[in-house]
């Protein structure tokens, strides 16, 4: 049987650690190593994604020399792992070393099993998302738009472009399911743009947006003078889709008498318009979309039944952005590149606790949420890197339960250090005497979380 769990090295000298370690991490594939010729050939054969590593290793067990070199060969053969240091020997100074030599974390000795568990199991956790971002980040451009427009990699939602593209070339009626921001007018446009009727008109209708008064007009146009203001014929939009594609938004939300009038169209495949006596034959695609339940609306006798089947020929259900597995940072991405060229040329892309805000969150507002946020996110970032503060998620990600503890103490830092800062209107001096560090240690962390602007 295959072991699918995660893998970790320790690189530790000291047999009794060894043991006690051993047996402490039944989560992991585990990996013993006591000196760094040990270490560098577990890495290669078993490309561990956590180190935990003793800086005093042999043959230099007192100093920090050799777990310094091994620190350095581990990460110019396998950059992306997790090296997690440890240290008796002088260790603020070894921890800081090895920060800036590319540690990810740092824990002191005597070792405390489950303070080094939390940093272990976080470690594994950044780990696999920054993998996932990667992946993301590396998925060609054309496996990233579907239907010409819809910037996605995720299963879910490959599934339903797959599904439009099937039914694109068949001249049947296609009901759009989702909720609100999730995409409906963007597939109904790729449905068009992938059928015969591509060279056609596209025209969308809001049904929702439009008075009840105005709506019938709208569809079927009206003759001069069929009412007051009328001063011109003025065709509708079912007529103005001839040959093309005609997309009610929002479909659930046309009146009953209206819902007869769109019935008898989609029967006799003919219009005509207010104050007129002509009758017009139009040749178009009927899509619609909505967000409402139809099935209980004809329960309750809001919608037809009769209607809703001849619209219903075809039914796509789209998921919502918390459901589209990794869409989210690849949307961000999106449209970070969109924004920033024009907005603020300075970001150049997205800090490590926004991603992990971008997971956490349950975007009730789906891609439209995703973009408003990434527009202001762009405009408001003061560093290089759009944070989860610029999304105004910034406490979202702790309370939604991130088990990331790296990002959650970023966010804590983030916001420690500038209101320590605006109390003491700027001096740095003051506000690292606030935060009970050193000046350069504030330097450094302002550094570290690109807060220099």
């Amino acid at each position: 049987m295959s072991d699918n769990r995660p893998k970790l090295l320790i690189v530790e000298d000291d047999p009794g650690l060894q043991r006690q370690l051993r047996w402490a991490y039944d989560d992991y594939r585990l990996f013993i190593a006591g000196d760094r010729q040990e270490a560098i050939d577990m890495l290669r054969a078993e490309t561990p994604d956590v180190v935990t590593l003793d800086l005093g290793l042999p043959p230099d067990p007192d100093g920090t020399s050799e777990g310094f070199a091994t620190l350095a060969e581990i990460l110019r053969i396998k950059p992306d792992t997790k090296v997690i240091v440890a240290s008796g020997h002088g260790a603020r100074e070894s921890a800081l070393g090895a920060i800036a030599g590319g540690a990810y974390d740092f824990y002191h000795k005597p070792v405390d099993i489950d303070e080094l568990g939390l940093i272990v199991r976080r470690a594994f956790h950044v780990h696999a998302l920054e993998r996932e971002n990667t992946r993301l980040a590396e998925v060609p451009p054309e496996d990233r738009r579907v239907l010409g427009r819809m910037v996605t990699a995720a299963p879910e939602m490959l599934k339903v472009a797959r599904t439009i593209e099937r039914v694109a070339s068949a001249q049947v009626s296609v009901l759009l399911l989702g909720a609100s921001g999730t995409g409906k007018e963007l597939l109904a446009q790729g449905l068009h743009d992938a059928s015969p009727r591509r060279d056609g008109a596209f025209v969308a209708i809001n049904c929702a947006a439009i008075p009840e008064t105005l709506l019938e007009s709208e569809l079927f146009g009206h003759e001069k003078g069929a009412f007051t203001g009328a001063i011109k014929t003025t065709p509708g939009k079912i007529e103005l889709a001839q040959g093309g594609t005609l997309f009610l938004d929002e479909v659930g939300d046309i009146p009953l008498p209206l819902q007869v009038k769109l019935l008898r169209f989609l029967q006799e495949r003919t219009i005509e318009r207010l104050g007129g006596r002509q009758t017009i034959s139009v040749d178009t695609r009927i899509v619609c979309a909505t967000h409402r339940n139809l099935e209980e609306m004809i329960a309750a006798g809001q919608f037809r039944e009769d209607l809703y089947y001849r619209l219903a020929e075809i039914v796509v259900r789209i998921p919502p952005l918390s459901e589209r597995s990794g869409d989210p940072a690849l949307l961000a991405r999106h449209f970070l590149h969109r924004f920033a060229p024009e907005m603020n040329p300075a970001v150049k892309g997205l800090a490590a606790d926004a991603l992990a805000a971008l997971d956490a969150w349950s975007w009730p507002g789906n891609v439209r949420e995703l973009e408003n946020r990434m527009k202001r996110a762009v405009i408001m970032a003061d560093g290089k890197h759009v944070t989860a503060a610029d999304l105004d998620l910034e406490g979202e990600a702790v309370d939604a339960g991130v088990i990331n503890l790296k990002a959650a103490r970023e966010i804590a830092d983030r916001r420690a250090i500038r209101r320590a800062i605006a109390r003491t209107d700027g001096n740095i001096s003051g506000a690292a005497k606030m935060l009970g560090i050193s000046r350069p240690t504030l330097y450094d962390l302002l550094k570290q979380y690109d807060m220099q602007g």
